[in-house]
């Protein structure tokens, strides 16, 4: 039983392995893919979402001092596994040096979502901003499924919509944002237990 019980997880753990590789090695053509649309199509690398909120792709290196002189920028917050930002953003010291405070989220891509302790992180760091005055920007590779579940979330608390309410406002200014079933239910599951929060 046992012998069956880690052959289980040593197939769980190679799907894993398998998974990861595969989205390391899409990265690249799909950050391409993305460039490439935001230059063809309507679409735009960021956009604003509320006083507060900018949700995009990655802040590469040359919109970082945009970010900060057009849009006030003083906080960055990404979704992103460690390898998408090792060439092409800036470095949490280069972002120290513009004045603009980092929180990095270890979220998969695609099916990923946050942990209850990175949604916590998260809306705690968005708060503390926004109570500042600050702008932040919240990122993952596309700016369309991992930061937007945590937008998502951070507009369903903040103004106590509902997830339908709270999505519908964030395609209304980003309408190629797009959300997986994981995510759908992720942000449901959050507006309910906001619910029960509020009840209790």
């Amino acid at each position: 039983m046992i012998q069956i019980m880690n052959f289980h997880r040593w197939k769980l753990g190679e799907a894993k392995k398998k998974r990861r590789n595969y989205l390391n090695v899409s990265f690249y053509p799909s950050l391409f893919y993305n460039y490439v649309m935001c230059h063809v199509s309507n679409r735009n690398w960021y956009d604003r979402i509320d006083e507060t909120v900018l949700l995009g792709a990655l802040p590469l290196r040359g919109i970082a001092k945009e970010l900060v002189t057009k849009e006030n920028v003083r906080a960055v917050l990404s979704a992103n596994q460690p390898h998408e930002l090792s060439y092409f953003t800036p470095t949490d010291e280069e972002w120290k040096s513009l004045g603009v405070d980092c929180l990095r989220l270890k979220i998969l891509d695609f099916l990923g979502t946050p942990s209850p302790t990175q949604l916590d992180e998260a809306l705690s760091f968005i708060e503390n901003h926004r109570k500042q005055g600050h702008n932040v920007y919240v990122h993952c590779k596309a700016g369309r499924t991992r930061s937007a579940t945590l937008v998502a979330c951070y507009l369903i608390k903040t103004y106590k919509w509902d997830h339908t309410t709270a999505w519908n406002h964030l395609t209304s200014k980003r309408p190629h944002a797009r959300l997986f079933q994981p995510q759908k239910d992720f942000i449901r599951d959050f507006h309910l237990n906001q619910l029960r929060a509020e009840a209790g």
